[in-house]
């Protein structure tokens, strides 16, 4: 005997809820269609006819059963899209381009080969990029899933002022998530090497900088930390902030250029297999050069952006302002 297409499409809409659940989803069902069927009926509609076109209506029996099952059928949901879309380009643009800067820089010291070096760049920022992309998604898809408050629930308090840059929980995560990276990279540097050059593994930075040099820089770090939860907690940015942040900047580059000038920032391995592999006095030269340039071009963007929301923010508060009688 032929299963009717009710059947079939009951047995389809319950066939991934719980157990307990199924029981009270096939009678409600069962009514809501019988009912249906019977009305077109009564219009005139042959019985087949009729039952074909109410479970049509009724769609997908994988949608009406998420709808049963309170069960999202998106990866991520209008709730937490906001939040996962700001938090990823963040990451990505910080990101990014510092792995690409770092692998450039490592493998001009194990290969003056130009191509490979390009090469190994971007493969190494793409897949960096792919990997932000999965675990940012991946973790807010969890969250998504179990429903946990992320207190970033949406209220009239939220609206921003027009044209004022106001950070939100995005711009802290990022600013913490980039510290963060930052101090396993420097944990990574000094445990294991940061690079590999001919099966060996070369720390990047000096090991002797730890523990007082490295120690001022991990309180520029941790300066930085204040600074962005100070700056999210007023809600906005102001000459004061714009200052402070400048004055971070500047002490950050210094921190590296010092160094860098005196010949302290890089660990002896490093500078010996550069030797090693026939990378001249001169290159070395260029190399420290190109690195100071990047860590001045970072250093003065992150001042620019500060200074521009600042004016932003002093300009929208002027417009504000009501007119003078």
């Amino acid at each position: 005997m032929t299963t009717s297409l009710t059947q079939r499409y009951i047995a389809a809409t319950i066939e991934g809820l719980p157990e307990k659940l199924r029981s009270e989803v096939r009678p409600e069902l069962e009514a809501s269609i019988a009912d249906a069927v019977d009305a077109r009926m009564t219009d005139g509609v042959d019985h087949d006819t009729a039952e074909r076109e109410v479970l049509t209506e009724l769609g997908d029996p994988a949608v009406l059963a998420a709808g049963y099952a309170d069960r999202p059928l998106q990866l991520i949901g209008p709730r937490y899209y906001p939040a996962w879309s700001r938090l990823l380009k963040r990451l990505l643009v910080l990101i990014m381009p510092l792995v690409f800067v770092l692998v450039a820089f490592a493998q001009v010291i194990a290969s003056g080969d130009i191509g490979t070096v390009i090469a190994e760049a971007i493969v190494a920022t793409m897949s960096t990029g792919l990997h932000i992309c999965f675990w940012v998604t991946l973790s807010f898809a969890i969250i998504e899933r179990t429903g946990a408050d992320l207190g970033m629930e949406w209220s009239l308090e939220d609206l921003p002022e027009p044209r004022e840059d106001r950070p939100g929980a995005g711009d802290l995560i990022a600013s913490l998530v980039f510290i963060g990276i930052v101090l396993v990279a420097l944990i990574w540097d000094q445990t294991v090497g940061f690079i590999r050059i001919f099966d060996e593994r070369v720390t990047v930075l000096n090991p002797e900088l730890w523990p007082w040099t490295m120690a001022g820089f991990l309180a520029l770090l941790a300066l930085d930390v204040i600074f962005a939860v100070a700056l999210y907690r007023r809600g906005g940015w102001n000459v004061p902030m714009a200052v402070l942040n400048t004055a971070l900047s500047v002490l950050i580059f210094s921190w590296f250029i010092i160094l860098l000038a005196r010949g302290e920032l890089f660990s002896a391995d490093l500078l010996r297999l550069a030797v090693d592999n026939g990378i001249r006095a001169d290159a070395q030269h260029t190399l420290a050069v190109v690195f100071g340039f990047g860590v001045g071009l970072v250093a003065v963007w992150d001042i620019i952006d500060g200074w521009v929301k600042t004016y932003r923010a002093n300009s929208a508060g002027v417009e504000q302002q009501p007119a003078a009688t």
